[in-house]
């Protein structure tokens, strides 16, 4: 044999072995907690995109999305390990534990963010406050926070409200009854992001007849968003020579740049306001509140753009989740209805305010109840600090501690968690009135326990008030199609809660019927 040959073989067999010691030392330093032991990491574009396959490829986002609580089960634990060898030697703790999680929520010191699963917004946009951490993170909370008060959220609720009879009046025209292929295609242009609407006005206002082109752009503002959000994961996943072969991405392309330009705008326009109206908006906060330390221009597009793009999709999907599990279970949808039209009677009106006592609660749990089944990010990512150990504990009641190494990363199983029976009866049926009386609070993790949205108070005020308008207004259906007419109901449920992973967990299609009441 050559000796060439034999020198590279000899040190592709001392790869091979080093790791293989490796991948030991890290299962013992894991305790050898059951788990999954595997060849790729799901930390990999690989292991996010890729379906699972055992002792291969754990699946990622998208593989939690389809197995729920069943590696738990698995496991026999609610937590459990995964050691995987390329493309390093890696260690991986999945979590369904509402105590071990709570654990690790608090303590954002000892649990960081693993910066690597945190940059898609830095890379597209710049630095913001969903992937920051530690101090920059408290100073970007601190200069956002005071949007965030009574007085916007009831005029984002009347934003919300004002967009829903839009729809009703310059759309669907007062139809007596309305088709929707896929729900999404009204509720992603409905959601009255924050951007746009009056409380936190950055100079735009998204109209459902607005399409208009400003001077120096080549998209309207809400197109641009829309596209965006929709298709965001193409700018990861897309190498940006390839983006033009294809008239999707080359659509996408455009958008980025046009979301850019827009938010570089809205940043000029206030800096340079001969007045300055509406202090306590977000813009202001961000632009004007930095003192001896302000944003750069980086951050302030990273910032503007998370509240934009993010918010926009999380909320648009959780309500299009919502409204495909009322049309399947019409009871529930029967309840809601009548509280609403109890409500509107007392008042004399609708809400003014979903924060109000008057606003019906069975909307707010039908909307956790959809968020229950659907969370927005089905897995968030940490990771450990330091070396230490998490107590979890089964279904039996037995607890056992798994150590915790420095550098292990650790998924918040938020899908695993909010499936586990040791908090949820019958986590697979669609039980609004779970959320009516005690409850398991520190199991559920609402819009992802706020990784995604600064404020959760938001995106469930615009949620609740486009389901109050149209479901007092509409009684909503599964659309009739003949080639699923044999389906049982747990194969239409399927059907309809099919999902994908996009920055958001995302339906597929849900095809509404919305008949006037």
């Amino acid at each position: 044999m050559h000796p060439i040959l034999v020198v590279v073989g000899f040190f592709i067999v001392l790869h091979v072995v080093q790791r293989a010691l490796e991948f030991r030392r890290l299962a013992r330093g894991l305790g050898n907690f059951p788990g999954a032991r595997q060849l790729f990491s799901p930390a990999t574009i690989a292991g996010h995109r890729l379906p699972k396959i055992p002792g291969i490829i754990s699946g990622g986002q998208t593989s939690l999305l389809l197995r729920k609580y069943q590696a738990f089960v698995e496991a026999g634990w609610d937590g459990y390990t995964t050691v995987c060898g390329w493309p390093r030697p890696e260690g991986f703790i999945g979590l369904a534990d509402a105590a071990a999680i709570k654990e690790v929520s608090m303590h954002r010191a000892r649990f960081p963010k693993p910066n690597r699963n945190y940059d898609l917004m830095t890379r597209l946009f710049g630095e913001n406050i969903v992937e920051a951490d530690g101090e920059q993170w408290k100073r970007y909370r601190k200069l956002a926070a005071p949007a965030f008060s009574e007085k916007n959220n009831t005029l984002v609720w009347n934003e919300a409200v004002q967009i829903m009879n839009d729809l009703f009046n310059d759309v669907w025209h007062d139809a007596p009854e309305t088709t929707i292929e896929h729900v999404v295609d009204i509720t992603m242009p409905a959601r009255p992001c924050p951007i746009p609407s009056r409380s936190f006005r950055f100079g735009r206002r998204i109209s459902w007849t607005d399409d208009s082109i400003p001077e120096g752009h080549r998209m309207s503002f809400k197109d641009t968003l829309h596209t965006v959000s929709s298709d965001i994961i193409f700018l990861v996943i897309v190498p940006k020579w390839a983006m033009n072969w294809m008239k999707r991405t080359r659509k996408l392309q455009v958008a980025y740049e046009e979301m850019k330009q827009y938010m570089t705008e809205m940043v000029h326009a206030r800096r340079n306001a001969e007045t300055k109206e509406e202090r306590g908006d977000l813009l202001s906060g961000l632009v004007d509140e930095g003192g001896e330390s302000p944003l750069s221009d980086s951050e302030l597009n990273g910032n503007i753009s998370v509240f934009l793009v993010a918010g926009h999709e999380t909320t648009a999907h959780t309500v299009a989740f919502c409204l495909g599990l009322l049309a399947l279970y019409q009871d529930k949808q029967e309840v809601m209805f009548q509280q609403i039209k109890s409500v509107i009677k007392e008042l004399g009106r609708m809400p003014a305010s979903s924060t109000s006592p008057s606003c019906p609660f069975q909307c707010l749990s039908a909307l956790y109840e959809a968020l229950r089944m659907k969370p927005s990010l089905p897995g968030i990512q940490k990771m450990s600090g330091q070396d230490q150990a998490l107590m979890v504990s089964n279904l039996r009641g037995e607890k056992a501690t798994i150590p915790v190494p420095k550098g292990t990363f650790i998924t918040i199983n938020a899908i695993g968690l909010h499936h586990n029976p040791r908090y949820w009866e019958d986590p697979e049926d669609y039980k609004p009135e779970r959320f009516l009386g005690d409850w398991p609070r520190d199991a559920f993790l609402a819009f992802s326990g706020g990784e995604l949205l600064l404020s959760s108070t938001f995106a469930e005020i615009e949620s609740i008030a486009m389901l109050v308008m149209l479901v007092s207004k509409y009684k909503i259906e599964i659309k009739d199609e003949p080639q699923f007419a044999a389906e049982t109901f747990e194969e239409r449920k399927a059907r309809i809660l099919t999902s994908k992973m996009g920055l958001t967990t995302a339906p597929i299609r849900i095809p509404l019927t919305f008949k006037k009441r």
